[in-house]
Parts: C-alpha cells; sequence; structure tokens
C-alpha cells in the first residue's frame, strides 16, 4: 500500500503544476495558494475527530513549526515564482533532484553514509537542471526560465527539509494530523498576500476548478498518500519515488497546456536522469 500510495500522490503532484499554470493566469500565486489551503482546511476541520494519533512530546514545537515552515510556506512562495518564470514541464523535472537533495541533506543532518558515486550522480544531476534551465526558451508562460528554474531547485530545498523532519515527525503523530496542520498553518501564512492583492472581477470556471482541485486531490490527497507512505517506509525510499513527478508533468502538460520540448531540452532531461540512476546503482563506499 505505501508504494501504491507513492504512485497516486507522484501522479496528483504531477498535475498540480498544470493545475498551478492554469489558476496562476487570472489569480495572484498568494490568493491561489491561499484558496488552495484554505479548501483543504474546511474539508479536514469535516473529519477533526479522525486526524488520528498525537502523542505531543516537549520540544516538538520546534519540529512542527520547522515542517509547515518549509513546506507549504516557504515552498509555495519560491514554487509560486518559479511557476510564474518557468514552464510546467521544466519545473516537473527540477522536482527529480529531491532525492538527492535528501540523500545529502541525511548525509550531513541525520549522519547516514553517502557514496561516492551517489555525490557524482548528484552533481551529475544538478549540472543537467543547469542545462535545462539555460536552455530553456522565452514563451509567453514561461517568460524567464532560468529564473524559474532557480526558485524551483529553491523549493527542492525547502522540501528535503520538510522530508526529513516529516521522518521524525511521524514516530508520534499520524499522517492526517501533519497533512491538516500543513494546511492550516498555509492558509494563515498566505491570507495576508491574499487579501493584498486585487481580486480579479471576471475570472473563469477553470480557474476556480483549478484551485479546488489543488485543495482536495493535491492539498489532501497527495500529501496525506505522501505522509502516510513516508511514516512506513525510509524516507529515503519514499522520496525516490519523486522520480515519476517530471514523466507525469511532461505527459499531462502535453495534452493539457499543448508545451513542448526541444531537442536539447529533452538531452538535458537525460542528463538529469543519468545522474540520478547514477546515484541510485551506487554502493556504499
Amino acid at each position: 500500500m505505501p508504494f501504491i500510495a507513492l504512485i497516486v500522490a507522484t501522479f496528483l503532484w504531477g498535475s498540480s503544476f498544470i493545475a498551478l499554470k492554469i489558476a496562476f493566469v487570472e489569480f495572484h500565486p498568494s490568493q491561489v495558494i491561499f484558496f488552495r489551503m484554505f479548501v483543504a482546511t474546511l474539508c479536514f476541520m469535516l473529519m477533526f475527530r479522525r486526524l488520528g494519533k498525537i502523542d505531543y512530546q516537549a520540544g516538538d514545537w520546534k519540529y512542527l513549526v520547522g515542517m509547515c515552515l518549509f513546506e507549504p510556506c516557504l515552498y509555495f512562495v519560491f514554487e509560486s515564482i518559479a511557476l510564474k518564470n518557468t514552464s510546467a514541464s521544466q519545473a516537473g523535472v527540477i522536482t527529480s533532484l529531491l532525492p538527492l537533495m535528501v540523500a545529502v541533506g541525511a548525509y550531513f543532518f541525520l549522519k547516514e553514509q553517502l557514496s561516492k558515486k551517489a555525490i557524482a550522480g548528484f552533481i551529475v544531476a544538478v549540472c543537467g537542471a543547469i542545462a535545462l534551465s539555460l536552455l530553456g526558451s522565452e514563451t509567453e508562460l514561461a517568460p524567464n526560465p532560468v529564473l524559474g528554474n532557480f526558485f524551483e531547485f529553491l523549493a527542492m530545498a525547502c522540501a528535503c527539509g520538510y522530508t526529513l523532519i516529516l521522518k521524525h515527525l511521524t514516530l508520534r503523530y499520524s499522517a492526517l494530523f501533519l497533512t491538516a496542520l500543513q494546511a492550516a498553518s498555509g492558509a494563515v501564512f498566505f491570507l495576508p498576500a491574499a487579501l493584498w492583492f486585487p481580486f480579479p472581477v471576471e475570472y473563469s470556471s477553470s480557474g476556480v476548478f483549478a484551485m479546488i482541485y489543488l485543495g482536495i486531490a493535491v492539498s489532501i490527497g497527495a500529501y496525506g498518500l505522501y505522509n502516510y507512505a513516508v511514516s512506513k517506509i525510509p524516507a529515503s525510499q519514499a522520496t525516490a519515488y519523486i522520480n515519476f513527478i517530471p514523466v507525469f508533468t511532461i505527459i499531462i502538460a502535453f495534452f493539457v497546456l499543448g508545451e513542448r520540448l526541444s531537442i536539447w531540452e529533452i538531452a538535458a532531461c537525460g542528463v538529469i536522469v543519468t545522474g540520478i540512476l547514477l546515484s541510485k546503482s551506487s554502493t556504499k563506499n
């Protein structure tokens, strides 16, 4: 079940890039993220009694605040800037760096061993991400791919910190409770900015539907399934499934947004995949 949950979660996350691009056309990013978190919070309030165990221990507040600060707060600040400047496909590819970043983070903060091949794979994958950014062509929906991909990389750094803290917290808190806490903290965090910017006078049903989809299917579904999986299997094993996100994103963006990657951009994606495979085939030295 954890592995099925991860596949479904990565599909939903892959589709979230497309939904965000659709919603950002009419609404300010802060409004989109707030409405997304607000919808999720309302849903969690309806099932408050089913949020599961809460075994609070002294000092846990630091981990809980850190988790929420990393994701959704800072994560969505960076990702909103990213998707305003780059394509959904390229942003999706950058997410494939997350498993390697978690491995590196675990090496420094959890003192887990990191092989030389894993380090080499990380360097190759980062080089591929840089090449993908530099090769990205400017379009109406992706006016500055280099800037956008850089902020997507920062979003992945936040996701890395979130994953490392999450693994610690799942020992005492249910996945559903942690997901609900993320949604509520995100709604509070983005509320001031959402009210600051004027709401559009006219908007389409597709933009509203995209935000509702993000709130229910992604903020509840994807995060809930991922948090459940992390509570059952090692964090490094769970993050490996993040590599499905760019695949789903590119496929969905092709059919929904009509996005295309050039031959050189596909080659850069291949470099990223090579780095990931190199790191996964490594053995401890």
